[in-house]
């Protein structure tokens, strides 16, 4: 298996043991499925070891502006956190030697290479498994191992391809990617919670194994009822706007001064909000009695709920029918977004050293054990020095 680790590592912040605590990750990604599953891991207390090329270290350390003030960029910054780093050039016999040692030392490696491109350093998942047997090994593509080998995976090519494009936009307006990358965010997920399972399985079997996602079968399983719907009439979706195929009203709706975001589940809470309206009588026109006929008649409804919307503010809505129970919300930027989240508690934003960009803060919460405090993210090899050190020496010595 892997290294031996000492666990109150990350500088003195960890008091108690977090979830994955002598595990080494050994990150070989770039861009933002790979380095975001890792960021994940290292959430969750795992030492993550992140691994660039020499010179220009991972494409998004050059993608902005957006740039801090120190001149990293941002976009880097998001997936990076809480990791050592260290640049090693693959067609260098000694760099290469030491990414072997690194991946024969670790619990899980995460690579998103083209299919088939590591095999000439030996750090493919055959030649990585045989060296170290426990070794869970994440693989991820844009399209799989197999006919979409050849294919590069971007994210807003994923978009297009795999249909989300086609449901995201105004009926009559082109179709759109959703503002963020994400199929990436969402093959992280998938990414992180097949290692997660596939360790589970080498503490009962002591075997690692090979894991692999891509971003196309990320993006298929999660159209969840859009795909179901197609599975089950043949007929692929097509763009609604804001509006929901199944249910309304659930969509934005025009106040006196903006849009409200209404999501109405049900036909009490329909009822809830024609009474919170001062128009009942919504409730009960044969046309909005249940949610199929308010789906078949989403016009004439919309129309009929904005002419009470003109009568106050989107926030002075939220507030009474949030009263009264009817689910939703003024369109926030971000920034409304996050003073929301600080308002309510959630406290998103944590500080990762003075001068350095503050990170979003993991979702993920856990009573007995948290998650770990994350450092900053790693400048372009800031531990190669002591990194080299420790793969040259013996490997029970902890990590630096």
């Amino acid at each position: 298996m892997g290294a031996t680790l000492s666990s109150p590592s990350r500088e003195g912040r960890t008091t108690v043991s977090l979830p994955l605590d002598g595990i080494l990750v050994a990150d070989f990604s770039r861009v933002l499925a790979g380095p975001l599953a890792a960021a994940t891991l290292g959430d969750l207390g795992a030492h993550v070891v992140k691994v660039e090329r020499p010179g220009g270290g991972d494409d998004t350390r050059a993608w902005g502006p957006p740039f801090a003030a120190d001149g990293t960029a941002a976009y880097f910054d998001s997936a990076n956190r809480g990791k050592r780093g260290i640049a090693l050039d693959l067609a260098d016999p000694d760099d290469a030697a030491a990414a072997r040692e690194l991946a024969r030392r670790a619990d899980v490696l995460i690579e998103n290479f083209r299919p088939g491109a590591l095999a000439k350093y030996g750090l493919d998942h055959d030649s990585s498994l045989a060296a170290n047997p426990g070794l869970i090994y994440c693989s991820i593509s844009g399209f799989g191992s197999g006919g979409g080998a050849h294919l590069p995976g971007y994210d807003f090519v994923v978009q297009a391809v795999g249909g989300l494009m086609s449901i995201t936009g105004e009926p009559h307006g082109e179709p759109l990617k959703a503002g963020v990358a994400l199929v990436d965010v969402l093959t992280a997920k998938d990414a992180t919670t097949a290692v997660l399972a596939a360790l589970r399985h080498r503490d009962r079997s002591g075997r690692g194994q090979l894991v692999e996602v891509n971003l196309l079968s990320s993006l298929l399983a999660s159209l969840v009822n859009q795909a179901s719907g197609y599975l089950a009439t043949g007929r692929s979706p097509g763009r609604m706007g804001n509006r929901h195929p199944s249910i309304a009203p659930y969509e934005t709706l025009a106040c006196r001064d903006g849009l409200l975001a209404v999501a109405v589940g049900n036909d009490r809470q329909f009822r809830a909000l024609a009474e919170a309206l001062a128009a009942p009588e919504l409730a009960d026109d044969p046309r909005f009695v249940r949610n199929r006929d308010r789906v078949r008649h989403r016009d004439e409804l919309a129309a009929a709920l904005e002419e009470r919307l003109a009568g106050d503010t989107a926030r002075g809505w939220t507030e009474r029918l949030t009263a009264a129970s009817v689910p939703c919300g003024p369109v926030n930027d971000l920034g409304d977004a996050v003073e929301l989240a600080r308002q309510l508690g959630l406290d998103p934003v944590v500080e990762v050293g003075e001068g350095r960009v503050p990170q979003m803060r993991s979702p993920l919460r856990l009573s007995a054990t948290g998650v770990a405090e994350p450092s900053a993210p790693p400048r372009l090899d800031e531990h190669g020095e002591a990194l080299r050190a420790w793969l040259g020496g013996p490997p029970e010595a902890p990590l630096p």
